[in-house]
């Protein structure tokens, strides 16, 4: 039976208008750890998913699985980070031990019914994704979602708290299916006093790594308002080093007009 936890995750998805899916993919799908292929598919699922713990992953049968790695976690029970209507496994690889590293799908409901019996593995802990030789990070691309960067010449200015942080008319646009446009701002049309530096790093695996700022309006310290990509990856080379917030938590004002405050994941 489905936890509460577990049916939050998939209110949650519904409420921001995410419908899950889950496909066949074309691509040959391995994870290791260290030099140990723990996995190695040509039938696997792509489970796209969007929200607090959810995010693309491939979800391969248990045929394509060295099982005898497997070992249901000493813990149990479920753990902040833990994936819904899943069953938390550690990886066991001679001496290394990936704890919770994989997770076996049991009892999904629609429209994830197709996963039931699947298992699939944490990114960037412990484990190693590959589509075929291209070794991937963060979560599994969805070849439904496109990123397109283009120059705009609209007169954008961000506002937080009622104070204008940003205002540019040479910033670049953004779009992610799903998400809301997202304008990046050239650093000299950002009031960089009222950046303060943060210790937050986040990736993307169609942008990049991404260093982040507070915006400090008054005694009020807005974290993690702002983000860069100093270097991003080769397909998005437009966004290097242009400043960016979230339309969820700031007031973007394009052409004078307020753009409705979107709500996403990343809203709270």
């Amino acid at each position: 039976m489905a936890t509460r936890r577990s049916v939050d995750g998939m209110t949650d998805l519904l409420a921001w208008g995410i419908e899950p899916r889950v496909e066949p993919t074309p691509r040959r799908v391995r994870a290791r750890v260290g030099d140990t292929v723990v996995g190695d598919s040509r039938r696997a699922l792509l489970l796209a998913w969007y929200g607090p713990g959810m995010l693309p992953t491939y979800c391969l049968p248990a045929a394509d699985l060295r099982t005898d790695l497997l070992r249901p976690s000493a813990a149990g029970g479920e753990r902040d980070g833990d994936l819904p209507f899943t069953v938390a496994h550690d990886v066991v690889v001679g001496d290394t031990v990936v704890e919770r590293g994989a997770a076996l799908f049991r009892d999904p409901p629609d429209p994830l019914r197709k996963v039931g019996g699947r298992w699939t593995f944490t990114w960037d802990a412990g484990v190693s994704w590959f589509e075929e030789a291209l070794e991937v990070h963060v979560h599994a691309r969805d070849p439904h979602k496109r990123v397109d960067v283009m120059p705009s010449d609209r007169h954008v200015q961000i506002q937080v708290g009622g104070e204008v942080v940003a205002e540019s008319s040479r910033a670049h646009a953004l779009f992610e299916t799903t998400l809301p446009t997202r304008w990046y701002l050239p650093p000299d049309d950002v009031r960089r006093d009222l950046l303060v530096p943060s210790d937050t790093v986040t990736s993307c695996p169609y942008k990049g790594t991404a260093r982040y700022w507070s915006v400090q309006v008054g005694d009020t310290m807005h974290r993690d308002l702002a983000w860069s990509y100093p270097e991003p990856v080769v397909e998005c080379p437009r966004i290097a080093g242009l400043v960016s917030f979230f339309n969820e938590r700031v007031d973007v004002v394009v052409d004078g007009v307020t753009e409705r405050t979107p709500r996403t994941p990343w809203s709270d």
